[in-house]
């Protein structure tokens, strides 16, 4: 490794703070550019296309970032500081301009400086490089880093050629990660399509009341009526129901083993909280940050929730927050899980992410919403005949198992990624090593 040289990230880069944005142009929904901010990092490191916010005021040039752009996140308001100094790449804009505020860092490479943007990528997601960052860091309630602190982190580089390499392979799978991320968001957005037609707008009780062909095979068709009537949600399908959640699903709440028994944690069996069902962005949630053991299990109050249930976050800043458990999971109390009874596990979820606006604004609390089992008792949702919903569960059950495959499949690319990733910027694994890996992200 001689040829690797060490060196200061301040001898090859600046880091630029951004914007203080006026707060009274700062919006929740559209219309504006949208204004990235540290809830735009995955934790980890990388871009996270949700929880945007928009800026309808005059911005400068200076501001607006492009496609491509290496920015860091300079402050943290979790108690874990989870993307503090993390990195992320600038996408596509999507129609509008990304704006650069000033709780972001944006990443000025020099010229000749023999850095590869993609390798520094990486490079900002090592542990060495995190540790120190979080080590320096100022603040209790809120983390700050700072460009001088970013700076003075101390790295040993490889050839350009190599870094590229290097970028190279792990680019390979992240984007094996994000193309199954888009592949879900498409597959579970047809079965949202699907329940707002059949379960929403009622396009095959309308089609039938007006002649028309309802599009579905005459089996499942002739589950619909062909006439509506009234009723306290308005007009439903003649013989449909209105009742609450729990008329089609059992309830089931959580619990927490003791704290101070060794023996209760750190087992086989994934302990899901409000955290891992608010970071969880895939629908499906297939592991926690903690896990218990059976005794844990056992001794406490908490139980084993069945796999394609819907969890429910029903306290805390991430309120009606919710997830398909991939696997059989325990969960605490600030969660709530709904499993099927009468109705099937998809058509559940999809109902329940339908009602779920209707569960929060009936929630209370003095700090937080707050969702109780009367919550659930006083909501009001449309009942559907078992036979529809096992038609829906028919047509929509393939695309949310394909979307459960994708999760598992991108998390075992993740682990390989992060796996070779602090091997291959430290020098431990060499390229030539490497190849060998890029076949398992085929």
């Amino acid at each position: 490794m001689s040829e690797w040289k060490e060196i200061e990230l301040a001898d090859i880069i600046d880091v630029k703070h951004g914007y203080a944005f006026p707060g009274e142009n700062i919006h929740e929904d559209p219309p504006g550019d949208i204004l990235l901010t540290p809830g735009n990092f995955a934790i980890g490191g990388g871009f996270k296309g949700s929880k945007f916010k928009y800026f309808n005021g005059e911005v400068t040039d200076e501001y607006v970032l492009k496609e491509g752009d290496l920015i860091v996140t300079m402050t943290d308001l979790s108690k874990q500081a989870d993307t503090l100094g993390y990195p992320a790449l600038v996408p596509k804009p999507p129609g509008v301009r990304f704006l650069h505020n000033q709780r972001l860092g944006k990443v000025i490479i020099h010229g000749n400086a023999g850095i590869d943007k993609k390798f520094l990528f990486y490079l900002l997601r090592t542990r060495d490089y995190r540790n120190e960052v979080l080590a320096s860091a100022t603040g209790t309630t809120v983390k700050h880093t700072s460009p001088a602190r970013i700076l003075a982190h101390k790295v040993t580089l490889p050839p350009l050629q190599e870094q590229r390499a290097i970028a190279h392979i792990l680019g390979t799978l992240d984007d094996k990660i994000e193309l199954n991320r888009r592949m879900n968001e498409t597959l579970e957005a047809k079965a949202r399509a699907i329940f707002k037609s059949w379960f929403v707008n009622f396009d095959p009780v309308h089609a039938k009341s007006e002649g028309r062909d309802t599009g579905l095979p005459k089996i499942i068709a002739d589950l619909f009526p062909d006439s509506f009537e009234d009723s306290e949600l308005g007009e439903i399908p003649k013989g449909w129901g209105i009742g609450n959640l729990l008329k089609s699903a059992k309830l089931l709440s959580g619990g927490t083993p003791k704290t101070g028994h060794a023996e209760y944690w750190n087992g086989e069996i994934p302990w899901a909280s409000a955290k891992d069902v608010s970071q969880c962005s895939d629908g499906f949630l297939i592991d926690t940050e903690r896990k218990i053991t059976a005794l844990g299990l056992n001794e406490s109050s908490t139980q084993l929730i069945p796999a394609y249930s819907t969890v429910i976050v029903a306290r805390g800043a991430t309120t009606g927050r919710m997830v398909i458990l991939g696997r059989s999971m325990a969960m605490n109390q600030t969660c709530y899980a709904l499993t099927s009874t009468v109705a099937t596990p998809f058509s559940l979820y999809c109902q329940s992410c339908h009602g779920i606006d209707a569960l929060v604004n009936q929630a209370h609390g003095s700090v937080f919403d707050t969702i109780t089992t009367s919550t659930f008792m006083s909501s009001r949702i449309l009942i559907m005949p078992f036979l529809v919903t096992q038609a829906f569960e028919s047509f929509t059950s393939p695309l949310f198992y394909r979307i459960l495959k994708n999760i598992e499949e991108s998390s075992t690319f993740k682990s390989l990624r992060d796996t070779v990733l602090p091997k291959l910027i430290s020098g431990e694994l060499r390229v030539k090593d490497a190849e060998r890996f890029k076949g398992k992200a085929a």
